[in-house]
C-alpha cells in the first residue's frame, strides 16, 4: 500500500508516519506534502498512490481546494486539530476521518475501513467529497483556542476582527474579546464570506456590526460599528465605492 501523507505540522507527520509503518510493515511512505500547490505538484509528476492522510487546514488553503484544482481517484483519510465541520459530515461523505493527536487504534480503524471497500464505494465517496468544503456549505462558525479549551463562535456574533499587526483580537457582539491567532489575510480566506469587509490593516468587519457611516473631510469614511472599537475606523478614499457597493449587497 503507497500512502502520501498532505500534512504542514512535522510532529504530526512524524507521529502519523511511526503509527503506520509500526502497524503495517510493508507501507510505502511515498512522501509528504504541505500545502494544497504542493500536493497537486506532486500528484501530476508522480502519480496517484493508493491513499492519502490529509489534514485539512494546509498552509495555503483548505485540502478540498485540491478537489476543485484537479481530478483526485484515490480515497482520502481526513485529519484535523479541531471538530468546526460536522464529524457526520465526515462519516457519510470520506473514507474516514482522524482527530488530532492521532492515535493508532484510530488510524488502525480508517485502514481497515478503506481496505474494505470497492472501487464503486470509493467512487461515490468522493464524488461528495465537494459537499463538505467550506467555500460550497458556507460555514457558520470558528473555533477559538482559549486557555485549555476550544470555544465555537458562530460568525453572526462577532462584530469584528482587529489586528495591531502582531496580535489579533476577536471582538463580539456582546462586548466580549478574544486573542486569536491568525492574521486578517488568513481570517479572510478561511471565513470566504461575504457578510465580512477587510476595511484597512487593522480591521475586519461584519456588515450587520456597521451602525453608522460619516462622510470624513477627505473622501474617507468614518465607520461606527455596534461595538466599540481600539481604534477609529476609516475606509480609505480608494476602498470606499467597493465598501459602499459590499454594504448595499446586504439590503
Amino acid at each position: 500500500m503507497k500512502v502520501l501523507i498532505v500534512e504542514d505540522e512535522t510532529s504530526a507527520y512524524e507521529n502519523l508516519k511511526a503509527i503506520l509503518m509500526d502497524l503495517y510493515p510493508d507501507i510505502e511512505i511515498a512522501g509528504n506534502t504541505q500545502s494544497v500547490a504542493k500536493t497537486a505538484e506532486w500528484l501530476q509528476e508522480r502519480g496517484q498512490p493508493d491513499l492519502l492522510f490529509m489534514d485539512i487546514h494546509l498552509s495555503d488553503d483548505s485540502a478540498f481546494a485540491l478537489f476543485e484544482r484537479m481530478e483526485v481517484d484515490i480515497p482520502v483519510i481526513f485529519t484535523t486539530a479541531y471538530d468546526q465541520y460536522a464529524i457526520e459530515a465526515f462519516r457519510v461523505n470520506s473514507i474516514d476521518y482522524l482527530l488530532k493527536p492521532v492515535k493508532a487504534a484510530e488510524v488502525k480503524r480508517a485502514v481497515e475501513k478503506y481496505r474494505r471497500l470497492d472501487r464503486s464505494d470509493i467512487s461515490r465517496y468522493l464524488s461528495r467529497l465537494t459537499e463538505l468544503s467550506p467555500s460550497k456549505r458556507g460555514k457558520e462558525r470558528i473555533l477559538i483556542p482559549y486557555r485549555d479549551k476550544l470555544m465555537p463562535v458562530a460568525l453572526k456574533d462577532i462584530s469584528f476582527f482587529y489586528t495591531n499587526d502582531r496580535n489579533t483580537t476577536v471582538y463580539l457582539k456582546d462586548g466580549h474579546t478574544y486573542p486569536y491567532a491568525k492574521t486578517l489575510e488568513q481570517i479572510t480566506k478561511e471565513l470566504g464570506s461575504d457578510d465580512f469587509f477587510r476595511a484597512n490593516k487593522q480591521f475586519l468587519i461584519r456588515r450587520d456590526s456597521v451602525a453608522d457611516i460619516t462622510i470624513w473631510f477627505d473622501s474617507r469614511l468614518l465607520v461606527t460599528l455596534d461595538t466599540t472599537t481600539p481604534e477609529h475606523l476609516y475606509i480609505s478614499k480608494n476602498r470606499a465605492a467597493a465598501f459602499k457597493e459590499w454594504m448595499m449587497q446586504g439590503e
